[in-house]
Order: structure tokens, then sequence, then C-alpha cells
């Protein structure tokens, strides 16, 4: 199920509330480019900044738009599991296709706290689970043997977004799990060398901006296309780096904002981009689409 390009979706913002005009397009434009699926309300949402109504509301207008023509997950994991329950069932009410459960945060539980915190949640639920391991945001690393256990012993548990930056690690995770349960890559840069060694496909960021592009590298990819992905690796990299010279979501916010797409908007504690990124950021991407 979970093969493929998945866009991380920027919740666009217009004087405060969210633009749910400007999002609906955003989710056409992947549409129209091949997207495998659109991630709504997770970390490059801004989900920690939403309110639980603009939460919902996010969710809705997500299927809604996306009418069974791309995969929608919703971002539904919070460092309190009844919370995160809650809100995989109320994703679940909405029709959604899958859950993205990204690790409790803050509080660092054991492991054996991890496997009954993510057991809880799929006991809940008949949505297809993605765990997502992001130990830089989280301070907890779901390590190879708890995933191997939670594939084991919960049937909707299929799949993680593996944000941890280690090729090794998708390779013992591949070792350790059955082949029905996919690894995508969490982050843009790594796409090319974790399918090289077993993932499935990526949730990306860049793919707010470059959907097509996106989906030729991994497409590349799957077909054994290592020469032509390789290029397109290249070409892509710059950007790749540039959209993380500040906090997500700031700088693919700012440059879907020079497009006109969306107003830039970004809720505190995040704020602008400081004039001096803004114009290192313009020039990856003039340089960039200089050579698309």
């Amino acid at each position: 199920m979970f093969r493929g390009t998945f866009t991380a979706l920027v919740t666009p913002f217009r004087d405060g509330g969210v633009d749910v005009s400007a999002f609906e397009q955003l989710i056409e434009t992947q549409i129209d480019a091949g997207i495998t699926g659109i991630v709504a309300i997770g970390t490059t949402g801004e989900s920690p900044t939403l309110s639980h109504e603009e939460r919902e509301q996010v969710i809705r207008v997500a299927v809604a738009k996306a009418n069974k023509r791309c995969l929608v997950l919703a971002g539904t994991g919070s460092n309190a599991t009844q919370h995160a329950i809650a809100d995989t069932k109320l994703a679940e009410k909405h029709g959604v296709d899958a859950a993205l459960l990204v690790a409790p945060y803050y509080n660092k539980p054991s492991q054996e706290g991890l496997f009954r915190h993510f057991k809880a949640i799929a006991d809940a639920t008949s949505l297809p689970i993605m765990l997502y391991n992001i130990p830089g945001r989280c301070s907890v690393d779901i390590v190879p043997e708890t995933v191997a256990r939670l594939a084991k012993e919960c049937r909707n548990i299929v799949s993680i977004k593996e944000a941890s930056g280690s090729v090794e690690r998708v390779g013992e995770l591949r070792r350790r799990l059955p082949d029905t349960f996919t690894i995508l890559s969490g982050d843009d840069s790594l796409t090319l060398p974790f399918m090289a060694v077993g993932a499935a496909g990526v949730v990306s960021v860049a793919s707010n901006l470059f959907p097509s592009e996106v989906c030729v590298l991994v497409r590349a990819c799957e077909s054994g296309d290592l020469k032509s992905a390789e290029k397109l690796h290249r070409q892509l990299l710059p950007l790749f780096k540039d959209l993380f010279i500040e906090p997500n979501p700031v700088p693919v916010k700012t440059a879907l904002g020079w497009r006109g797409a969306i107003s830039p908007e970004v809720r505190l504690p995040l704020c602008e981009m400081s004039e001096a990124n803004q114009a290192f950021l313009r020039k990856t991407l003039e340089d960039f689409e200089s050579k698309r």
C-alpha cells in the first residue's frame, strides 16, 4: 500500500486562519503530478500549532478534495496515547486511508513503552498505520527490534517513515521485517540511498514544490534505473538541502509564496526567513529551474 511518493503537505494560512482554497489547489496540483498520496497535518503541516477544530477541518478538506484519486494519510501522533487514539479514530471517521504516527516526543518512553503506545493505537482502529521514526525531533528512537515486534503483533502496522538519517538502519529494518512491510525515506536527500537498500519510496517535503520531479526520481529507483535516478538526485540535492536552512516548513512555504500558490504565513514560534537565507534559497531555486 505504501510505495511511491507521498507529499507532506504544508497547511496554508491567511490572516491567521486555514486557507482552504489554497489548500485545495495544492492537493489538485499534487494529484495532477501523479503523486501516490498526501500527508495532512504532519510536521510540515504545522500540526503542533493547529487547533483541534483546524485539524479536523484540514482532514475533511483533504479527503473530500482527493476524492479517492490519491491516498490520504493523517498525522495523528501524540505523546499522550489517549490523545493519539482519539485523533486516529476521528481521522478514520472522516475517511482517511491511513494514519501516520510519530514517536511520542518529550516524555522519552522506553522501547516497551513505545511498543505499548503503538499497539494501543493499532488495537483501537482498523486504519493501516505508518510509524514515523525521527529521533532528532522526538529524542527517542523506535529501534528495529521494536518495529519488528509491532509488525508481528499488529496486523495494521504496515509501514514506517524512517528519518533517522541512517542507510544502515534501513538495511537492518529490511532484514528484520516481512516483505509486505514497507520503509519510506523521511528525508528527501536520502531517498536514493535508502531505496538502494530496500526502501519503497519517500514522504517528501520538496514535492510540495516539485512533485513531478520527485515522482520521477522514485519511479527511476523502483525500476532499477539508477543512472537516471542518480542524475536527478544530483540536480535536486541543493534544493533538498536548502529547504532546511531554516526550520521546516518555513523555507518551503516561503518558496510556495513566491509562486503565488499560498501566503508564506507560519505560526509562532516559527517565523519568516531571514533576508539572507531568502536570497540563498532564491538562488538555489533559480539554478534548479534553469536546468529543468
